[in-house]
């Protein structure tokens, strides 16, 4: 139906024409790097395929290299993990913004990987009003497709991060 279209292919539309990018992305892949108390980092990787959640693609990763809350060390590590898998995505959002993006980006590079980056830029509410691309923000307009998609991918890799560590801190106390 048509409001379906416009939700996912519509949204993917323009994003793309917003990016200006070479084609629509497919895959898009989110990630979120949370910490309780700065233990337990951890990080969340949600999948958006041709605009719709694709959970049985979601991962989670325990930092297993970076000591305390180093959300930038844990992106790289987290990233140079997933990067090496099959799949690749044609778009990576990240819930942070210039400092978590070059990061991503650096670690790409080192890889050889030309996959788009972009950091979802916040108001003082925690709310994306924009995206971090190619060192610019770029303002989506709040009623757009685009726009609605970007809230649900970025409320979806938040709700998969908490659910995690909910998890963690139930075994946490266990022992």
């Amino acid at each position: 139906n048509k409001r379906k279209y416009e939700k996912s292919i519509g949204a993917l539309t323009q994003l793309t024409e917003l990016l200006k990018l070479e084609t629509m992305p497919k895959r898009i892949e989110a990630y979120d790097i949370s910490n309780i108390q700065g233990v337990d980092s951890i990080g969340s990787m949600v999948v958006f395929t041709d605009g719709k959640k694709d959970k049985k693609e979601y991962r989670r990763f325990k930092i297993k290299t970076i000591v305390g809350p180093d959300d930038y060390g844990s992106m790289a590590e987290i990233l140079s993990r997933r990067v090496k898998h099959k799949n690749l995505p044609d778009l990576i959002l990240l819930d942070g913004g210039k400092g978590q993006v070059n990061v991503a980006l650096q670690v790409l590079e080192d890889l050889n990987l030309n996959i788009p980056v972009c950091g979802m830029v916040k108001d003082d509410f925690h709310r994306t009003r924009g995206l971090y691309f190619q060192n610019e923000e770029i303002s989506i307009e709040k009623s757009s497709e685009a726009f609605r998609l970007i809230t649900r991918i970025q409320d979806e890799a938040h709700r998969f991060a908490i659910e995690y560590h909910r998890q963690l801190r139930g075994k946490g106390q266990v022992h």
